[in-house]
């Protein structure tokens, strides 16, 4: 749909904007950012069910009065919608992307001090499920395009924002979106969720961190096969024992050390970053001597964040067995989900867990279990295999896999780099294996170099709220990131 209005409209509708934005119940003069951020949480999105309908029909009005073009893409699910906003430029350069994704995790409410949905404001923090992943993210986007709009900065390219629907798990992701409607969001490269903007103790930046590739998602299923038979009468070869004695081998078993490029960088930021011991530890990663390797693994490791970048992981997600109280199950199925480092043979990781557990009558198998759901990334699938129909799409530089790097050479991630060092002086920015998988691959499958940051400044106590209780982000690392982004995208698209 084309939203055009004339500049006397343009104005009003920011006016209106700012008055819709604020909730009577906060401050009249709570950042615009901030403010967007609490309605977007007040949207209850948690998936399952996952629906993002409400999102669109907040933004959408919204962005068109500002003179975006909006796109509602629905589902087959009738809760699931994408939303897509487009900004246009003269055309002379492609497309400039930021996707953002609608739907949160579960909450386990009765653990929170405040309602997880109700876009509590207090003590300088906007608190709520999404705050951090990635409705604050969604917000700051969504502010740095109206920004665009307000100030009728003129554009060499498009700009287009998303808000896509079944990121947290679900079949009508990024993937589903780029297989019906790749025309509407085909781009030159796009900014996604991903690397951190992390805080020192005194609140100063230490470094941002700009992923440039996330790690895979591989579900394993081990089945341990017994005798079914009377439980008043146990043999030794009960199935449940069995399994457990294989999980019990893999809790003790850690996968080796496996540095990329970006990650080599990432830890050198650190060592320069940080005081000692910790910054001898960090140097002493990126040696050639194992035995300094072994000890700078032991010490950095106790950082679950750190631990979880420099290998493959391992966590058992799901376990299956038995059906009657009175009856030894003749099997038992436990479901690991390992997250991997791009370029990880799949079928290598399977003899590697047989040979840590060591038992004939384990079997290992690539594939979820029947808890299913294991097997899936962060996005729904399993992003190490780029999803039907994606791979070599139109407009989008030929296919290439989803693991693989975005390059650091292109006009946006210059341009990020640049206005995260000068909106955080002094702060280290450097690229970033994610630890986890993210939408992305519907994009960079397509040759489309995709660049992750979560675009506020965090603590590591902020961070291990998200997807936990009371996740909360500050009101000023959201003005601090959408003053960033915008400037981003002035930098990539003004004619």
């Amino acid at each position: 749909m084309n939203g055009r209005t004339r500049p006397t409209c343009l104005v009003a509708a920011a006016l209106a904007f700012g008055a819709v934005a604020r909730s009577p119940a906060q401050n009249t003069s709570l950042d615009p950012t901030a403010a967007l951020l609490a309605e977007l949480i007040r949207v209850n999105t948690s998936n399952p069910p996952g629906n993002t309908s409400g999102i669109a029909a907040l933004l959408g009005p919204r962005l068109k009065a500002l003179g975006l073009e909006v796109d509602i893409v629905q589902t087959p699910d009738s809760g699931k919608a994408h939303l897509i906003a487009r900004l246009r430029g003269d055309g002379s350069k492609r497309p400039v992307l930021l996707a953002a994704h609608a739907d949160v995790v579960g909450v386990e409410p009765e653990k929170w001090t405040v309602d997880p949905f109700a876009g509590v404001v207090k003590d300088g923090y906007v608190y709520g499920r999404g705050a951090i992943d990635f409705k604050g993210g969604m917000a700051v986007f969504a502010r740095a395009v109206m920004l665009l709009a307000e100030r009728k900065i003129p554009l060499a390219r498009d700009v287009i924002f998303v808000a896509e629907a079944d990121e947290e798990g679900g079949r009508y992701n990024t993937a589903w979106l780029a297989r019906e409607q790749w025309e509407k969001i085909d781009c030159e490269f796009a900014l996604n969720e991903g690397g951190w903007i992390m805080k020192r103790d005194d609140g100063s930046v230490r470094y941002v961190s700009i992923s440039t590739a996330d790690k895979s998602s591989v579900a394993l299923t081990l089945t341990a096969l017994g005798t079914s038979t009377h439980s008043s009468m146990p043999r030794p070869d009960n199935a449940i024992f069995t399994l457990s004695r294989a999980l019990a081998k893999l809790a003790d078993y850690e996968t080796p050390v496996r540095l990329t490029p970006s990650t080599r960088q990432f830890f050198a930021t650190l060592a320069r970053t940080s005081g000692p011991p910790m910054s001898d530890q960090f140097r002493n990663l990126l040696t050639d001597d194992p035995a300094l390797v072994r000890q700078a693994d032991r010490e950095i490791s106790k950082d679950p964040l750190l631990h979880a970048l420099m290998r493959n992981t391992i966590a058992p997600v799901t376990m299956n067995a038995g059906f009657r109280n009175n009856v030894i199950p003749g099997s038992a199925e436990a479901t690991i989900n390992m997250r991997v480092i791009p370029g990880t043979d799949q079928s290598e990781l399977v003899r590697e867990l047989e040979r840590v557990i060591g038992d004939p009558r384990v079997t290992v198998r690539l594939g979820g279990g029947r808890g299913g759901g294991a097997g899936a990334g962060r996005a729904g699938v399993d992003t190490t295999r780029p999803a039907r129909g994606v791979a070599g799409g139109a407009g989008g530089g030929g296919g290439r896999s989803a693991s693989q790097p975005s390059p650091e050479d292109t006009e946006l991630f210059r341009a990020l780099s640049k206005e995260a060092r000068a909106q955080f002086s002094g702060a280290d920015v450097t690229p970033y294996l994610f630890q986890a998988g993210t939408d992305a691959g519907a994009w960079r499958s397509r040759g489309v170099p995709v660049y992750g940051i979560y675009p506020y400044p965090i603590s590591a106590d902020e961070l291990t709220r998200m997807h936990g209780n009371d996740e909360r982000v500050s009101i000023e690392s959201l003005r601090q990131g959408t003053e960033m982004i915008f400037r981003t995208l002035v930098d990539v698209a003004k004619r």
